[in-house]
């Protein structure tokens, strides 16, 4: 008889309680932020763009990390080697692996074998990536897509100068000698910069800088984050992957990680999108007016 007395307060407390959880839904739905933010990530598919990004990214590396041991001069390769081993905070048989491919024995036979199709791969490869990155941006934006024959330089040179800021990692994250203190700063500046020009890049232009800058100072405090968790987590990881499964264990891990940071740089555009476009910010800013929702 307890028991039976005791149900039915047991389910008015459920019912009680799932009214309250549906209330609650129904004021987070009504919440106009709330609401664009969660049809803005729908619009532009978080997990199947970082995916995307991230095997072109690392289909991308290989043939750079050939042409640069075959063609660049010893002082790049070098520079490409302690970038590699800051940022991701390499060491042990996962490092040796990097410096195998950075400095391979037979040189001559190497720059033979990876002359102008060397060249070529790299440059396709990348460009696939940099076409990747251009759609995220224009479906963050709610644009239509820029025409080949008005982007091809646009990828290149985001090619060219993200090239030139990675192989700079090292020294920038170690302050310049400085100290790792102003490189935390530098850091998180120049990641916030190169995200800001990387959209107004790919973008065309056709977008103000300044509606840009919130997706811009996300995707860099964000890559920060995974920057210094990247040195706690991957070196461990890489390195017993290595071990245990030899250089695929190194590409697992590798591009496992790459998923994650590409996934960060996707939430901060496509969230930029809609910070950029509440009520006074966007005054402020100028954003133009679009509705992404209708757009769907």
């Amino acid at each position: 008889m307890a028991a039976q007395r005791g149900e039915p307060g047991r389910a008015d407390w459920f019912r009680a309680r799932t009214a309250w959880l549906r209330g609650r839904t129904a004021t987070l739905r009504e919440a106009p932020f709330l609401r664009r933010l969660a049809a803005q990530l729908l619009h532009v598919r978080v997990l199947d763009m970082a995916t995307r990004l991230a095997a072109q990214t690392f289909l991308t590396a290989i043939p750079v990390l050939f042409v640069l041991a075959a063609f660049m001069p010893q002082e790049v390769r070098d520079s490409a080697s302690d970038s590699l081993r800051t940022v991701l905070g390499l060491q042990g048989a996962s490092l040796d692996e990097i410096k195998g491919a950075l400095h391979p024995s037979g040189e001559s036979s190497t720059t033979d074998t990876f002359g102008g199709i060397g060249i070529l791969v790299t440059l396709l490869s990348a460009t696939s990536c940099s076409r990747i990155l251009q759609r995220l941006c224009e479906q963050s934006w709610h644009l239509p897509h820029l025409a080949g024959r008005l982007a091809a330089w646009r990828w290149l040179a985001w090619l060219l100068v993200w090239l030139t800021a990675l192989l700079l990692q090292g020294r920038l994250r170690s302050g310049f000698g400085v100290g790792s203190g102003l490189g935390i700063v530098l850091y998180v500046i120049t990641a916030t910069l190169l995200w800001w020009w990387t959209q107004h890049l790919l973008l065309g232009g056709r977008v103000p800088w300044l509606p840009l800058l919130p997706g811009a100072v996300l995707t860099g405090a964000a890559l920060s984050v995974l920057a210094w968790v990247s040195r706690l987590y991957v070196p461990h990881s890489l390195n017993r992957s290595v071990t245990q499964f030899g250089p695929l264990g190194l590409v697992f891990t590798l591009l496992s990680w790459l998923i994650v940071v590409f996934t960060a740089v996707t939430l901060g555009i496509g969230i930029g999108y809609v910070v950029a476009g509440q009520g006074r910010l966007a005054r402020l800013l100028g954003t133009p007016e679009t509705a992404p929702e209708d757009e769907d």
